[in-house]
C-alpha cells in the first residue's frame, strides 16, 4: 500500500474521531447499554460497543504503520455495514443537506477500505484457478 498514505491518514483521523471521544465522554456505554441492548443484544450490548470502538482504536496505529491493512479493512467494513443496517439506512442517503445521518459517509468509508482489500481493483481478481 505504498501510494495509500493520504487515504490511510484520513481514515486514521476519522477512526480516531469515532473512537476517542466515545471513550472520553462515556457515550460508548450509552450506545451499548441503551441502543444495542434495545436492539436485542441485551447484556452483550456494552461489550459489543466497546469491541467496535476498540477495533476503531486499533485501526489508527495500524493504518499509520501500514500493517494488517486487509484485516482491519474487513473488520471495519463489517462494522460499517452493520451501522448502515441498524442505524443509517432508515435515515436515507444523505448525511447533511437532503437529510441527516444517512448512509453516504459509511458508503464512502467502505469503499476506501475496499481499496485496500482490492488494491488493483476487480480487474485482476482471479475468480477461478
Amino acid at each position: 500500500m505504498i501510494n495509500s498514505l493520504f487515504i490511510r491518514f484520513s481514515l486514521a483521523v476519522i477512526m480516531a474521531m469515532h473512537a476517542i471521544p466515545s471513550f472520553l465522554t462515556g457515550s460508548v456505554v450509552e450506545f451499548g447499554n441503551n441502543f444495542l441492548a434495545g436492539q436485542g443484544f441485551g447484556s452483550f450490548g456494552l461489550p459489543i460497543a466497546v469491541l467496535i470502538k476498540l477495533v476503531h482504536l486499533i485501526t489508527i496505529p495500524l493504518l499509520f504503520l501500514n500493517k494488517y491493512i486487509k484485516l482491519i479493512s474487513v473488520l471495519n467494513i463489517l462494522i460499517l455495514v452493520a451501522g448502515i443496517i441498524m442505524i443509517h439506512a432508515a435515515e436515507g442517503w444523505y448525511v447533511v443537506g437532503g437529510g441527516s445521518n444517512g448512509v453516504e459517509f459509511n458508503f464512502l468509508l467502505i469503499f476506501c477500505f475496499l481499496s485496500f482489500i482490492f488494491p488493483k481493483g476487480l480487474y485482476n481478481l482471479k475468480l477461478h484457478s
